[in-house]
């Protein structure tokens, strides 16, 4: 089985109610909700998400916190390269410098990471906005405050078998495409790829073939399909064909029109206005941990990641992976994009998980947040 490096995540769970909806399939044991009236608080809400093995673990705060820093937790989407400019910020004590000390919560998906902030459980949450879109929609009320990924963490390839028939998107007709499951962020991305292409989806057999798209691919069980790193390096290895490389921002302004918002930093939005100076040090951290991403020996960026994301992997292929792609996917800046943004949105329109206008983005987003 080939460990995804990125982010795979179910666009449309009910995330109002918060803690209820993070169990995984099979999970065992029932979240405590608060009594009637009873107010979601940081403890019992982090025992639930912990309860149903939401949250994975808890990042340390860097090597130099100073005296009086102001304690931030942050949860988010534990999936490898979502996490590493904060992890570098972090090693690299740029959340330090500005007097904050961050603790990293690790949770499984982004949805949990969402449910915890709206739960109250912590200061921020980390996912990609397909998951902001869909708190927005079911009435949380977030704002997103700041951008550290700017384009999905999927590719479209075709298999080996079909490697030479199946030369881009506009020749997916009549065939069958594997994704991780009808809903999620690779479908409603590959949904939205057929209507710019001009492909009717009808004519597409979407295959939902769970957390093993690679297999199947390699094995021609499917014609193409959505892929993260490191699966994609591989099939290509096997003599697949790159179709679509969302990973590369030419390929993004080529099929999809430009940045596409992804990874990113939400806070409930009641508490925007006090922690805007707090935010704005958020940022700044980030900034200079997007800039480290971005410029530093691959294997330093990789050193700065914590063990248990890399044991047991192929960390020369990680190297290089992020070595390939982070100029594409990491921005130079940290403000949010709102063009990118509403590629997203138009994504889960096309997939029928949003209605036209049922998030308001000029609300959502929060320009004027790192501004100043």
């Amino acid at each position: 089985m080939v460990a995804a490096m990125g982010c795979c995540e179910a666009t449309n769970p009910d995330l109002l109610g918060a803690v209820e909806g993070a169990a995984p399939p099979g999970a065992r044991g029932t979240p405590r909700r608060p009594a009637a009236g009873e107010p979601w608080d940081r403890r019992t809400t982090l025992k639930s998400l912990a309860a149903v093995a939401g949250v994975v673990a808890v990042s340390g705060c860097g090597s130099d916190v100073p005296e009086g820093a102001t304690r931030v937790r942050l949860a988010f989407c534990g999936q490898l390269l979502c996490v590493v400019p904060y992890e570098v910020a972090r090693v690299r004590d740029h959340f330090a410098a500005e007097g904050l000390a961050v603790e990293l919560v690790y949770t499984r998906g982004g949805n949990a990471a969402m449910q915890a902030l709206v739960g109250g459980a912590v200061d921020y949450a980390g996912t990609s906005f397909d998951v902001v879109l869909q708190a927005a929609a079911n009435g949380a009320p977030i704002r997103r405050v700041a951008s550290t990924g700017r384009l999905p963490l999927f590719a479209l390839a075709a298999a080996p078998a079909a490697a030479g028939e199946i030369d881009g998107p506009g020749a997916l007709g009549g065939r069958t495409v594997g994704v991780s499951a009808l809903g999620n962020a690779d479908h409603a991305l590959l949904l939205f790829l057929l209507e710019r292409t001009g492909v009717d989806p009808a004519r597409v057999r979407f295959a939902a073939i769970g957390t093993n798209v690679f297999d199947a691919l390699r094995l021609g069980q499917v014609d193409a399909a959505m892929l993260q790193e490191p699966a994609l390096s591989l099939i290509v290895e096997a003599g697949g064909r790159e179709l679509a490389n969302f990973m590369e921002i030419e390929e993004a302004r080529r099929h999809l029109g430009g940045t596409y918002e992804f990874m990113g930093v939400a806070v409930r939005a009641a508490e925007r206005d006090r922690r805007l100076p707090e935010i704005r040090s958020l940022g700044a951290a980030l900034a200079r941990g997007l800039h480290d991403t971005r410029t530093l020996p691959p294997a330093e960026v990789v050193a700065a990641l914590p063990a248990a994301l890399v044991a047991g992997g192929d960390v020369e292929r990680l190297e290089r992976v992020i070595d390939r792609y982070r100029l594409s996917l990491y921005p130079e800046r940290v403000g949010v994009d709102a063009d990118a943004a509403a590629r997203v949105a138009r994504a889960q329109e096309v997939a029928g998980l949003l209605r036209p206008g049922q998030v308001d983005l000029d609300r959502l987003l929060d320009a004027d947040a790192l501004a100043g």
